[in-house]
């Protein structure tokens, strides 16, 4: 019998709570215990998933395998250094930090320990995404649309960094071409950071993606289109349905080939669920995860480029 991977959640807030309950129920893991920094916080999830709070981080680690760190970004550096340089694997939610240099010693000290490290982008596990890159080949043009309506949550970080950053990784996971250029637009609406933000990406084999992101609209509007060479896709991200058009047969006269439309339910499976069991995977496995260290650096590198370039544009106007 497969001994499970012994499991730890630092940070039990309103998605770490998320992680420790999936970690509960997830075949081949045994969720340990849980650390946060308001004891009552951690002792009523621990109570719930059946484990034990820590309120000492150093003994959560002399007592699991792997962990999953949940924690204020500011705060990732300081929380996810001590465990990676005692050579226990990582799952840190996105973004991997508040600075780049942050992100590049957690990344090194991964890299440098030889220790696995998964950043939570959690679109990458979700199944329509999946699919889109069995079904592409050499994106042309890519849209995207992630648009929410406000709540009071993450109003401390811009909606680059909160909502964007999750399809700007999707992009560069599809685009085997380096970036070349950024521009970019953006607003503050209603609270103090940019609200909602439109980027361009454009790479050096001539593909371009046009990124929007709101976190101030009506209603709720997640979807990525990609025009690729004789294809267009579309995926809405939430119902995970593909649209397919393709060129069909070329007629005898020599005519334009007829566009066939065609479309894919995908079997909807829970992205949080996919991303924490491939995890712990990895962690038996000794594998190196599909969201590195180092894709979330690129991806935090691109965003705070896009950010640069929107609170620009916002001075120029002043």
């Amino acid at each position: 019998m497969i001994e499970p991977v012994k499991i730890g959640v630092v940070g039990v807030g309103y998605l770490g709570s998320i992680h420790a309950r999936i970690y509960a129920r997830l075949p081949g893991a045994a969720l340990i215990g849980v650390n946060d920094v308001d004891s009552d916080a951690g002792k009523q999830v621990s109570a719930e998933c059946g484990c034990s709070f820590y309120s000492n981080v150093d003994q959560l680690a002399d007592s699991i395998d792997a962990v999953s760190v949940v924690v204020p970004t500011t705060c990732h550096r300081e929380v996810s250094l001590p465990f990676l340089s005692r050579g226990i694997p990582v799952l840190l939610e996105k973004p991997v930090a508040h600075t780049l240099s942050d992100a590049r010693s957690i990344v090194n000290e991964a890299q440098q320990t030889g220790t696995i490290l998964q950043i939570g982008h959690l679109e990458r596990f979700n199944a329509g995404v999946t699919r889109l890159h069995q079904e592409l080949d050499r994106p042309r043009f890519i849209e995207v649309h992630r648009l929410s309506e406000f709540v009071e949550r993450a109003t401390d970080v811009d909606v680059v960094t909160d909502l964007m950053i999750h399809d700007i990784d999707i992009v560069l996971s599809l685009v085997q071409s380096e970036l070349k250029y950024v521009s970019a637009v953006g607003a503050r609406i209603v609270t103090n950071h940019v609200d909602i933000a439109n980027a361009r990406l454009e790479f050096e084999d001539g593909a371009i993606a046009n990124v929007t992101a709101s976190r101030v609209s009506a209603k709720r509007f997640r979807r990525i289109r990609v025009f690729a060479d004789a294809c267009y896709l579309a995926l809405n991200f939430e119902d995970q349905q593909i649209e397919i058009s393709r060129p069909g047969e070329q007629p005898p006269d020599g005519g334009f080939a007829p566009i066939i439309n065609s479309s894919i339910q995908v079997e909807p499976t829970p992205p949080l669920d996919a991303e924490l069991a491939h995890f712990i995977d990895c962690v038996r496995e000794g594998a190196q995860p599909l969201v590195s260290g180092s894709d979330g650096l690129r991806a935090l590198k691109v965003a705070y480029d896009v950010r640069e370039k929107i609170e620009r544009s916002l001075h120029s106007l002043v």
